[in-house]
This record gives structure tokens, C-alpha cells and sequence, in this order.
């Protein structure tokens, strides 16, 4: 990851910490008042420390001490007596200590001739006296140093407000308006590139044409060509869109400006359009630049929409945030991208044309890319000759970016843990366990249960094992896991874009295999089966309402608006079938699943020797892969058909 750059000049710096949360650096008039204060803050202290370790010695005990020689050396000031007097160490007799010491002379001593003489007797040349100092005049001088810096200050601020409005750029008195992007300079260490990003190939190639822009903007100026003004890059969590912007800012060499929607908004009325406005501010003098706003949806929803109205000042941070994008020029070379996982709340005129005029979908990587990732993140790990990527990739179907960056991490750890010297085939096994499913639950079942999840997950591989469409079954394994005591694996030969009626069927057959073989062995419903009851009832009905697969329905979806009414576009779900319709639609999701139910069942008659030899191999040792499966199972037939074919 690119780190934050040096200290910028003012005009330059997006933001800086503060100790009181102001994102704001220093002026010339605040370091001025900071030493001011500090200045009389140690002043006060030094008196203080000087006041605390003096004696007070009242008149009686000056004149014994002065008797008994103890005292050092005095210094009348007009009725005060200062110097230093010898005291006994309390923690050693025979030490003695000289400490400070004052006294007052009452008006009876002072009226004594020969005071000074009995003083100066005592102590000769160690006796001085000063004159009585202006008190008055000290006080009046400092209380004016301290009035003329006050005014100073504020004079510099009401200037600096006053210059910062004029530009556009106002941050407010205490700079709650200063913009807090931070900016990553892209010539400290090494900068991210379109070499750190995988599986993304077709959008990396959309995206060099702004990076051609940023490097020789008067080649596209001189054929009057526009860039877009705006890239909206709209994807899943994790899927790298963020990395991209970086990308994109490496390969150009410009500054990257970075900001979370979230940090426009504030409980201060305005506060969010001034930092919009010195956002794009310094973008502008640092052009050309990538101006990069993450997670968008926070300011840039639907305005005046949703149960209660909208938020005025997100609103208004909006407007301003619009206003800026229309407020670009074609020889201004700054480019705004940003993120956003939930592109319809978005706002209909932060999409249009002249604003975003791209929307690039980041979707999650297929095998190819998948396996792409696993070669960037291993690139500075030790791997064993057993971990084959291509693998990797095929069994993390459904993984962003950022999973598999977690996958490769706990293998690496749990490999260090190990003592191992290399990451092995064995140690990205248990990673995915442990991402997938959860920790292991150190629990002791009896063994009547053990055999129930033997013989419920020995269902689920018999019966997709022998079904030609069904993803073929990679592991299984009876090690207790978050919420789950058991689980299946299946490993698909590729990425499948689409789902086809026979295939949506199989499906379900894998999913009542479970079930199918608890109540065909013990002869009883059990209750373990919620998820699975879930999933294949979840396809049933899409495959019903959604996909027309329903003979008795035809080809029309009957799908429901599930558009929830904070979002601003409906108050309540939007239903366009009759009840009759309705009823049918629960007729036929439930025919499906008792279909594959039925089929389920028959597959594991037809193979209970099988299914009871799995079983037991379960219950022995607790995990089987791919190559086990073949010894127990024997090779799928439609595989050996296509092997012939």
C-alpha cells in the first residue's frame, strides 16, 4: 500500500491531525497565539515551583536564625526580606541544606535605626538591598503584550476567512471545513500499479485511457476530445475497486486524493459542502490528480426520498459535490472516481451524463481471475510443490479479492504455527475450513449423532456423485464447525454464468440427499436439515416465480418488489399476482422439492452399499477427498461416458 506523502505546502495539504480533532494545519497567527500561551503557561509555572519550594520564616524566626548564623546571604526589597537559610537534611543529620527563604519586616522593625547595621554586622557582604520595583507598570505591560497578540490573532483570522470565502475554499474559524482526504504520494517506495491488480484485465484496459489522459492531456484537448469528468466503479465489497483507483494514480504518476463519503457529513450545518469545496479546491491545484470518493452512497443518496424526509445537510453536501462536477473545464485535468457497493440509492443527477459519465461494474473474479489473485498474494510466500493455484481457484468459487487475500494469509499463519517452512497443500485445506465454515468446535458427540452426520453428509456426495449436471463433490467431512457439524464440497468444473432447468434440478437433488438418507437408515425426520430445507425451498421458488421453469405457469416472472422503504422509492412490497396465482406458485415449489426428494431417495436405494461403506469411512476419519471418494465410489459414470465420447 502507497504511503501518505511529506508535509505539503498549505495550499497542497488536503489535511493534518490535530490534537482536538480539527483537521486543520497550523497558520502563522495560530503558532503565534500557541507560544504566547505557552510562554505565560511556563512563567506561571515557574513562580509556582519557585513559590513552593521557598520558606516563610515569620520575623521572631529570622532574628533566631540570624542569631545562630544559619542564615547565608539576604536581600532586602522594601519590606521583604529574601536569601538563603541552612536547614538541617532530615534524612541525614550531618548534612545541611541551603534553601531559599522570605520574610516580612513588620512597621515596629522597620522603625529600628539600626536594623540594617545588625544585618550588615552578620552577614557583611553577604547583605544587599534593592529598590522597590514598579509592580503596576509590569502587570500594565504584560496585560498589553497579551492584549495586542489577542487582536493580532484575530485579525489574521478574520483575513484568512475573509481570502477563503472569496476563493471558494472557506474552512470556517476552527477549520471544520478543511477537507480531510489524505493525499498518497506516489514516489515514496513503491507505487501500486495495474501489476497488483488480478483478474480484472477488461476493466484495467478500460481504465488506461484515463490513464493516457492524466499523462498527456493536450493530445486529447487538441482533437477536442473529452474525458469522461467522472468513473463510477460499482461492485461487491472486496472486489478490488478501491486497489483500482491506486492503480490507476501509480500508472499515471499524479497525486491520490482519498476520501470516505461518510467523512463529508457533520452535525454542523455547512460543513459538508466546505469541504467539498476545498476538496476539489486542491485537487485543482494539484492537477493533473485522481480525486477518489469511497463509499459515495453515504452523501449521494436519493434527496428529499425515504420515511421522514431526507437529511438536509447530506443534501446540500450533495449539491455542492454536483455543483463542482459541473464546474470543471475541458482543460482541467482531474479525475473523479468513486465507489459504491449500492448503486441504486444513488441519486439520478449524480449519475448522469457530464457528471459520472462511466459506470464500470467490478464484479467478482471468475477461475481465471481467481487464480490471477492467488499468483499476486503468494508472489512473496514459500509454497510447497503439492499446492496447485488452479485448484485453489476452482474451490473458491464466489471469493473477491480480499477473501482470497484472507485465505492465503491463514494458510501462511497457520503454516508459521506449524514450524513449516513452506505453505503446503494441507495448510490452504484447513484455511478454508476455517474461513467457510468456522473454527473447529473442540466437542464431544455421542456416537449415535456422529453416525446421523455420517450417514447425512455420505446423502449429500451419493446423491450428487451420480447425477450427471450436479457440481461434482471435491470433500466431505464430519469435523464440527461454527454452526455446522458436517459438510459437503463440491469443486465446479468452471464458472457457471448461467443455470439451466436440469442443472437448477440437480440442485435440489443435492440438497434433499441429506435428509433422503437420515429418514431412509434410521427411519425417522430429522431435524438437522434447516439450512439444506432453506436453500433447496430459496431455488425452488426463484426458479418458479423468477426463471419461468414452472410448466403449469409458463414463462412469466412473478417476482416481488423487495425494495425496502427507507430507500425512498416504495412505502410497502408490490405484489402484481392474484392470490390464485399465488397459491399455484406454492404448489409447484413444493411439487419440485417433493420431486427431488423422491429422486434423492431412489439414487440411494440404488446405492446403499454405498452409501453405508461412506458412512463408516466418515465416522473412522472424519475427512475424505477427491481421491478417497473415488476408492469408495468408484468414477462418476457420466464421466466415463465422456471420456468414450
Amino acid at each position: 500500500m502507497d504511503q501518505p506523502s511529506s508535509p505539503l505546502p498549505p495550499s497542497q495539504h488536503p489535511a493534518s491531525q490535530h490534537p482536538f480533532g480539527i483537521q486543520q494545519p497550523l497558520s502563522r497567527h495560530t503558532m503565534f497565539v500557541l507560544l504566547l500561551v505557552g510562554f505565560m503557561l511556563v512563567l506561571l509555572f515557574t513562580w509556582n515551583h519557585t513559590s513552593n519550594h521557598t520558606r516563610k520564616l515569620g520575623w521572631g524566626e529570622f532574628r533566631q536564625e540570624l542569631d545562630s548564623n544559619n542564615i547565608v546571604n539576604v536581600t532586602m526589597v522594601g519590606t521583604s526580606l529574601s536569601g538563603k537559610i541552612k536547614t538541617p537534611n532530615p534524612k541525614d543529620s550531618t548534612q545541611i541544606n541551603i534553601v531559599p527563604f522570605s520574610a516580612e519586616i513588620p512597621l515596629t522593625a522597620l522603625a529600628d535605626q539600626d536594623l540594617e547595621q545588625q544585618i550588615y554586622t552578620k552577614l557583611g557582604k553577604n547583605y544587599g538591598a534593592s529598590p522597590v520595583p514598579d509592580v503596576l507598570g509590569t502587570m500594565m505591560i504584560v496585560s498589553m503584550i497579551i492584549s495586542v497578540g489577542i487582536v493580532i490573532a484575530f485579525v489574521f483570522m478574520f483575513r484568512r476567512t475573509r481570502d477563503q470565502i472569496l476563493s471558494g475554499t472557506s474552512g470556517g474559524v476552527l477549520g471544520f471545513g478543511r477537507s480531510p482526504a489524505r493525499r498518497y504520494n506516489n514516489n515514496v517506495n513503491r507505487p501500486t500499479t495495474f501489476e497488483d491488480v488480478a483478474g480484472l484485465d477488461s476493466i484495467k484496459n478500460e481504465l488506461l485511457e484515463i490513464v493516457d489522459y492524466l499523462k498527456d492531456p493536450q493530445k486529447y484537448q487538441r482533437m477536442g476530445a473529452r474525458v469522461p469528468k467522472g468513473t463510477l466503479l460499482v461492485g461487491p465489497p472486496g472486489t478490488g475497486k478501491t486497489l483500482l483507483g491506486r492503480a490507476v494514480a501509480g500508472e499515471a504518476g499524479v497525486p491520490f486524493f482519498s476520501i470516505n463519503g461518510s467523512e463529508f457529513i457533520q452535525m454542523f450545518a455547512g460543513v459538508g459542502a466546505s469541504r467539498v469545496r476545498d476538496l476539489f479546491h486542491t485537487a485543482k491545484e494539484s492537477a493533473p490528480a485522481i480525486l477518489f470518493i469511497d463509499e459515495i452512497d453515504a452523501v449521494g443518496r436519493h434527496r428529499g426520498t425515504g420515511i421522514g424526509a431526507g437529511h438536509d445537510e447530506r443534501e446540500q453536501t450533495l449539491n455542492q459535490i454536483l455543483g463542482e462536477m459541473d464546474g470543471f473545464t475541458p482543460s482541467e485535468s482531474v479525475m473523479v472516481m468513486a465507489a459504491t457497493n449500492r448503486p441504486d440509492v444513488l441519486d439520478p443527477a449524480l449519475l448522469r451524463p457530464g457528471r459520472f459519465d462511466r459506470h464500470i461494474t467490478v464484479d467478482r473474479p471468475t477461475v481465471k481471475g481467481r487464480e490471477a489473485i492467488f499468483r499476486v498474494h503468494v508472489r512473496d510466500i514459500p509454497l510447497a510443490s503439492d499446492v496447485d493455484l488452479n485448484v485453489l481457484a476452482r474451490r473458491t468459487v464466489g471469493f473477491t479479492g480480499a477473501d482470497i487475500r484472507n485465505l492465503v494469509n491463514e494458510a501462511t499463519l497457520w503454516a508459521t504455527r506449524n514450524g513449516k517452512n513452506e505453505v503446503e497443500k494441507t495448510d490452504f485445506d484447513y484455511a478454508q475450513d476455517k474461513v467457510v465454515m468456522g473454527l473447529r468446535r473442540e466437542e464431544v458427540i455421542t456416537p449415535e449423532e456422529r453416525k446421523k452426520v455420517a450417514y447425512h453428509e455420505a446423502g449429500h456426495t451419493v446423491a450428487g456423485w451420480f447425477q450427471p449436471l450436479a457440481s461434482p463433490v471435491h470433500k466431505v467431512s464430519i469435523v464440527p464447525r461454527g454452526r455446522s457439524l458436517g459438510a459437503t464440497y463440491t469443486l465446479p468444473e468452471g464458472d457457471q454464468l448461467g443455470l439451466s432447468a436440469k442443472q437448477a434440478h440437480a440442485q435440489l437433488v443435492f440438497a434433499m440427499g441429506g435428509r433422503a438418507a437420515e429418514r431412509l437408515v434410521f427411519d425417522e425426520l430429522p431435524a438437522g436439515v434447516e439450512n439444506d430445507l432453506k436453500q433447496a425451498t430459496k431455488l425452488a421458488r426463484r426458479m418458479v416465480s423468477n426463471w419461468g421453469m414452472s410448466d403449469r405457469l409458463g414463462p412469466v416472472a412473478f417476482s416481488v418488489d423487495e425494495t425496502h422503504p427507507f430507500l425512498g422509492r416504495e412505502i410497502s412490497t408490490n405484489r402484481e399476482f392474484s392470490e390464485e396465482t399465488a397459491r399455484l406458485i406454492d404448489e409447484e415449489v413444493c411439487r419440485f422439492l417433493s420431486d427431488a426428494d423422491g429422486l434423492a431417495t431412489q439414487l440411494l436405494r440404488e446405492h446403499r452399499t454405498l452409501l453405508d461403506q461412506l458412512a463408516a469411512t466418515l465416522e473412522a476419519e472424519e475427512e475424505i477427498d477427491e481421491s478417497r471418494l473415488i476408492e469408495i465410489l468408484g468414477t462418476p459414470p457420466f464421466k466415463i461416458e465422456r471420456k468414450k465420447d
